[in-house]
């Protein structure tokens, strides 16, 4: 493993632990040049379905993007960094167990939006307004309604 501070490729596992889920390894590591510590994470890879987009382009699933999607419908809202970690594993968890390997981007949002809804109704509402491309005000006072009951 390189050291990200001096890039020398001389580094030594100091603590390894295993984390609460079993999801994954946690490393504490020392670089053996300039002595700084640094920790590695050792998950397993897992191939998710290819994303197909409404104009037809598939494109890599990325876990970046859809993180920044729920935080972009969640910004000032009272939901922490765990729930939102959370949501994203019971997402991806999905997309693995569909066992196919494209997936409509369609199909996506909707897991997208089914997460919101438990986790903030705002957020849900904010998410399905672009998501949904409303046309006229009837619907988004559709959608609102539907969350408030």
């Amino acid at each position: 493993m390189k050291c990200p501070f001096c890039s020398n490729l001389e580094t030594q596992v100091v603590e390894t632990r295993i984390a609460e889920d079993g999801d994954f390894i946690r490393r504490r590591r020392q670089c053996g040049a300039c002595e700084k510590r640094f920790t590695t994470y050792e998950k397993p890879e897992v191939n998710f379905p290819a994303i197909v987009k409404k104009d037809g382009r598939r494109i890599d699933y990325q876990r970046e993007k859809l993180r920044a999607s729920l935080n972009l419908a969640l910004r000032k809202r009272p939901v922490s960094t765990e729930q939102v970690d959370s949501a994203i594993e019971r997402i991806e968890e999905k997309l693995l167990n569909l066992g196919i390997r494209e997936v409509a981007s369609h199909r996506l949002g909707e897991l997208v939006m089914r997460e919101l809804k438990k986790l903030d109704k705002v957020a849900y509402v904010r998410f399905a307004s672009v998501y949904r491309n409303f046309e006229d005000i009837d619907e988004f006072k559709t959608l609102v309604d539907e969350v408030s009951k």
